[in-house]
């Protein structure tokens, strides 16, 4: 459970960060309010359109006598808006992370300025970090689409379909999603995605309670847009210690946190 504990403080640590850092804060919501309203859309168009695809999808139940086709039906639409809401918390992550990329960047390099020791930069140019990005996050997702099949198959299992299949789902949300936010601090560390997803299962229950708390959080209407800024934060944080659980102190000039960040350098791009 320490470690459950300390996952979810890396999420409050970098909810701080962001808070005293108000400049910071205002410059990592940009991308995050220009996906919502992409997302907003998509899941209300799922929200009126899932019971025509559920009844389109289980023809053989037309002639069923009430109340099991009704169960049958609303069970079936409530599993494919889940679903829905299963995928659209990790794309919309994904999504929000390769439109910030620029953002998200010097955000993560101001975390890790702040925090004293090495600020690792990627020295790639912007169109290949946003293509490993994506590349990565295909991956990502298609992973993800897997556990999505498997997980909608077995709510189909009495009682254990709305008791457990949801719980692992949020399990499967919350690590992957923590694997996407902490791949900006993570590849500019020089890190592929076989290599992060090695370090983040080895540290699995750390990885959990940062990420399913933030799953739980994103399912709150506007909430995701407010928390991006520090969950990037956070997750900076959280990847400085799984890299180097005990950093040796750089008490340098310009590497301690004097109060007021320095200018974002992806607003100047």
């Amino acid at each position: 459970m320490s470690d459950l504990g300390a996952g979810f403080g890396y999420l409050m640590k970098g909810q701080r960060w962001v808070a005293q850092h108000g400049r910071w804060f205002g410059f990592g919501l940009l991308p995050g309010l220009v996906t919502l309203v992409v997302y907003a859309g998509a899941l209300i168009g799922l929200g009126y359109g899932a019971d025509d695809l559920v009844s389109w999808a289980t023809p053989f139940a037309d002639d069923w006598s009430s109340p099991w086709q009704g169960l049958l039906r609303t069970g079936l639409t409530a599993l494919v808006f889940v679903f829905g809401l299963f995928l659209a918390v990790i794309t919309f992550t994904a999504v929000t992370l390769l439109v910030g990329q620029p953002f998200y960047e010097s955000l993560s390099e101001e975390v890790d300025r702040s925090e004293g020791g090495e600020v690792p930069e990627s020295g790639l140019p912007l169109w290949q970090e946003l293509w490993i990005s994506a590349r990565d996050s295909v991956h990502i997702l298609l992973r993800v689409a897997l556990y999505g099949i498997a997980l909608f198959a077995c709510g189909f299992i009495p009682v254990v379909g709305q008791t457990v299949v949801p719980a692992i789902g949020f399990c499967v949300s919350g690590f992957f999603l923590a694997e996407e936010l902490t791949a900006v601090a993570l590849q500019r560390r020089g890190m592929v995605l076989k290599d992060r997803l090695v370090l983040l299962r080895d540290r699995r229950l750390l990885v959990l309670g940062f990420g399913v708390p933030l799953v739980l959080s994103f399912l709150i209407p506007f909430v995701a847009v407010f928390l991006m800024p520090g969950a990037v934060a956070g997750a900076t944080l959280l990847a400085r210690d799984l890299v180097d659980p005990d950093p040796a102190p750089d008490n340098g000039p310009g590497t301690a946190d004097s109060g007021e960040a320095s200018a974002p350098r992806a607003w100047s791009a």
